[in-house]
């Protein structure tokens, strides 16, 4: 997880992840995959599975084990309604962020003035 997009999923991964699992339960490979499917660089479990399990100690998603045609149980997570609350923060933050930043960089708003 080295490019300047997986720097940059570093402070948004969990934002990401709530909103994932909005959509439906998952678990982790299938979000890692999912994330991928987006467009993003691939997360390795190191990254991924401690931004999971820093979720689930927050509260924010419910884990449970479900059974797995093709192995093991698979452990899976569910957004709560603290969960659902966090994302609804997150992602009012990120339109106020990411428009800020987007018109800096695309040069929309420019400081005409030097800070005294």
């Amino acid at each position: 997880m080295d490019s300047s997009a997986a720097r940059l999923l570093r402070g948004f991964l969990e934002p990401c992840l709530l909103s994932l699992l909005a959509e439906h339960a998952d678990y982790g490979l299938s979000l890692a995959q999912r994330l991928t499917a987006a467009g993003l660089d691939e997360v390795p479990g190191g990254t991924l599975y401690p931004a999971l399990m820093r979720l689930e100690k927050r509260g924010l998603v419910a884990v449970s084990w479900r059974p797995s045609v093709s192995g093991p149980a698979r452990k899976y997570y569910e957004l709560t309604k603290a969960g659902r609350t966090e994302l609804a923060a997150r992602r009012s933050e990120w339109r106020t962020f990411s428009t800020a930043v987007g018109d800096i960089i695309e040069g929309r708003k420019v400081r005409t003035e030097a800070p005294s």
